[in-house]
């Protein structure tokens, strides 16, 4: 089974006539409010501020496809002088009670084109270096997690840094709601890999909280298996309550440097159990818009699906340019996750059906 594609286009592309997004429009966070019966996406962008400071900005639609723009300015951008001054970037949004939690990925200040080896940016790009009188704990501009919550997408509170800013650790999902008392995450720290963690490579882990801010008893979640996704893991989606289980995706890189879709589920009562796991990609960069761009390896990464019905909508950035959209039933991909993961198919029929 593979995630199909709405269209061979993006459903959002950069837009020339606003600076701040005119280069970069991509990795998307999506919700879709039952109340509201819209899908809030919102997506990363760039421009060509010096540094390549990274804003988000905010599409609405009423169908799931297609999308329109709320503003001509960017609906949360970086401090003037916080921790996140650089770049905000990378949303994944859950709802609890009558609060949008989004976490979101920050450096303290812009990363310029980090994505180009230094001599292919140095052709593309005005020379960027990082600000000499910041001080040496900022020299690597390491990336951080924080957390921000809003009710409307309009006005926000910056709730603080919810990962240690000098590890590299990113890829933060919060489960949308307390398991045994208990608040969630996974996360991706990359500088914890050797024979002290449990793991060669960058692998997705798990922690635990209980107030959302300070994060405690770290554990692999899953790390690399196959041949796809031998370089580093992460996740990408926050989980879907299903009968038996949390459903998320997940992305893998490779020897050739693809990013890669692939799907988990978590027991329901223990989320640091992984119950099943496909063993091959639902999605990888075949179209040119997905292989070439400011990443030019080919890159797939959604940071937000929703359900409508039984369909499940998985917003992509793509090529770490444009924002792509692949669907699938969920119930088949459920079905599909548990046979390929070694279930049964009894096993596959009895675990589909979100709760």
């Amino acid at each position: 089974m593979k995630l199909q594609r709405f269209q061979n286009e993006p459903i959002l592309s950069p837009n020339p006539a606003n600076d701040w997004e005119s280069l970069v429009t991509c990795n998307p966070g999506a919700y879709y409010d039952a109340d509201t019966k819209q899908v809030y996406m919102l997506y990363r962008a760039s421009g060509r501020e010096p540094g390549l400071k990274i804003h988000f900005g905010l599409a609405v639609s009423r169908d799931g496809y297609h999308f329109e723009r709320t503003s001509s300015k960017p609906c949360f951008s970086p401090t003037t002088d916080g921790f996140d001054a650089g770049c905000v970037e990378d949303a994944r949004i859950i709802k609890m009670g009558d609060w949008f939690y989004v976490t979101y990925a920050v450096r303290p200040y812009p990363p310029g084109p980090y994505w180009l080896p230094s001599d292919e940016s140095r052709r593309v790009y005005k020379p960027w270096n990082w600000p000499e009188q910041f001080p040496s704990i900022y020299r690597t501009n390491e990336t951080a997690t924080c957390l921000a919550m809003t009710k409307d997408f309009k006005t926000w509170i910056r709730a603080g840094r919810m990962t240690d800013p000098r590890v590299d650790d990113r890829d933060v999902i919060l489960f949308p709601e307390q398991i045994n008392g208990r608040f969630y995450m996974m996360h991706r720290p990359m500088q914890w890999v050797g024979e002290r963690y449990g793991t060669e490579y960058p692998a997705m882990w798990i922690s635990s909280a209980t107030d959302l801010l300070v994060w405690e008893n770290p554990r692999v979640l899953c790390k690399a298996e196959f041949d796809w996704e031998n370089k580093k893991v992460g996740g990408n989606t926050p989980p879907i309550k299903t009968k038996h289980g949390w459903l998320t995706l997940y992305h893998a890189v490779g020897a050739d440097r693809k990013y890669r879709l692939g799907a988990l589920l978590l027991d329901l009562k223990d989320p640091t159990v992984v119950r099943y796991r496909t063993r091959d990609w639902l999605l990888q960069p075949e179209l040119d818009w997905e292989l070439t761009g400011p990443y030019p390896y080919g890159v797939v990464f959604p940071c937000g699906k929703v359900v409508i019905d039984d369909t499940l909508f998985v917003y992509y950035g793509a090529g770490d340019k444009y924002v792509g959209l692949a669907t699938c039933k969920l119930n088949d991909l459920l079905e599909h996750l548990v046979l390929s993961g070694g279930g049964t198919p009894q096993e596959s029929k009895d675990l589909a059906g979100i709760k």
